[in-house]
């Protein structure tokens, strides 16, 4: 089994780290450069940076964010939030980013995912599927887009097998029902997924205990364990992190 990657994340706006529950109510978690570097101290094996308002806000996006953040750290650094064509890949990755996370884009132009596969490599395309609980959908969960905020009529398990299928290298399930609650991860959903697809899966939304990430390996079955609030508001370390998950015998980089 590979080593299983710890990877904090940065939801952005207006230039500083925030961080929410479900996306609202947003409380400032410092600034992201410090951030970026003290993670990347601290033995993150990857960091997200999401731009969080980009598609609501309708824009594209702040790529000197991008080239702040990069060019402190060495650990991969995959950017999210606003990248709608394979011209906005282009710049976020020569700003400094190794992979781009596209959401809202890819669900209104899949060919984007095949496209941005074959000019830059699957392994520099992550598709982050929002999903939301709905009975009515075969998986049980709708796929949603615009930080959450539209359902889209798609089961989100379905959508993750066809992101696969266009070439994508990874996917970055998110449940609203889960994010920034400190409540566990949507266990349920990121199983879904990861049983739907042979990608690597990035468990998202809603780390609060250090069982949480036990949890998000064994029973979701990710690779990749995506955190916020745990780390911005110092309640872990990722190291804490890491020592928990080795003496629960699941392998790590430490």
């Amino acid at each position: 089994m590979e080593a299983v990657k710890i990877m904090p994340c940065l939801d952005m706006k207006n230039g500083r780290v925030v961080k929410g529950i479900n996306f609202v109510n947003l409380k400032d978690a410092g600034d992201p450069v410090e951030n970026a570097a003290f993670y990347e101290k601290e033995g993150a094996d990857e960091l997200a940076m999401l731009d969080i308002a980009a598609t609501v806000e309708d824009r594209k996006t702040m790529l000197e964010w991008v080239k702040n953040v990069s060019s402190v750290i060495k650990i991969p650094l995959t950017v999210g939030g606003g990248i709608a064509s394979l011209e906005d890949i282009e710049k976020v990755l020569g700003a400094g980013a190794h992979k781009v996370s596209m959401n809202s884009a890819a669900v209104k132009n899949p060919d984007l995912v095949r496209e941005a596969a074959r000019a830059f490599g699957s392994g520099k395309v992550t598709v982050a599927v929002d999903g939301k609980r709905n009975a009515s959908m075969p998986s049980g969960f709708e796929l949603v887009i615009a930080g959450g905020t539209k359902p889209v009529g798609k089961d989100a398990v379905v959508w993750a097998r066809e992101c696969q299928e266009l070439g994508a290298g990874a996917i970055l399930p998110t449940s609203m029902d889960g994010d920034g609650t400190q409540a566990g991860y949507d266990l349920e959903f990121t199983r879904a997924i990861s049983d739907a697809v042979t990608l690597p899966v990035i468990a998202s939304g809603g780390a609060g205990q250090l069982e949480h990430f036990y949890e998000g390996v064994v029973k979701g079955g990710a690779q990749i364990l995506l955190a916020a609030s745990v780390f911005h508001f110092r309640i872990f370390s990722i190291r804490q992190v890491k020592e928990y998950l080795q003496e629960k015998g699941i392998k790590v980089h430490l």
